[in-house]
């Protein structure tokens, strides 16, 4: 028998889409992971990530790539991409950014394990690449966490 996974409770995929004008957590939906006897890696590549500088107010560019192994719940790709959009008129650090990102996405899945890097275009001739990871506590993954943090350029 084949397992069925419900797109009922998701309120974003297939309608119309509404962005936010303000950084949004609640626009973030989640789905079964219908795998979760396997442990496997789920990769999002977010090319055109936008914010502002808390200081001048100008733009900054990012790529955001989060990685994780999810547990019992995923996020929905399409909720995602409107919960970065609400970064557009938000200002915060380049780190701040990051962490808000992971420690958001951590609250909504509870995942096994979660990396997110930021590469920030340069500003004043400076690239700024904040990364951030979680290991679920008192588990292989804590250990994953920490070996991946240690070994990280």
């Amino acid at each position: 028998m084949e397992k069925e996974r419900s797109r009922d409770d998701l309120k974003s995929l297939g309608n119309k889409t509404r962005y936010s004008e303000n950084y949004d957590p609640g626009v973030l939906e989640t789905f079964e992971n219908l795998h979760q006897e396997n442990d496997y890696w789920v990769r999002f590549n977010c090319p055109e990530f936008t914010t502002l500088c808390p200081i001048t107010g100008q733009p900054d560019f990012a790529e955001i790539r989060i990685s994780y192994i999810p547990d019992r719940r995923m996020v929905e790709s399409k909720s995602l991409k409107l919960y970065l959009f609400s970064f557009r008129s938000h200002g915060d650090f380049h780190e701040d950014c990051v962490n808000t990102i992971m420690k958001d996405l951590i609250k909504l899945m509870d995942p096994k394990y979660i990396e997110v890097t930021g590469f920030f275009t340069p500003r004043g001739g400076i690239s700024i690449y904040p990364y951030a990871n979680y290991g679920r506590p008192g588990t292989r993954f804590e250990e994953l966490a920490l070996r991946r943090l240690e070994m990280h350029e």
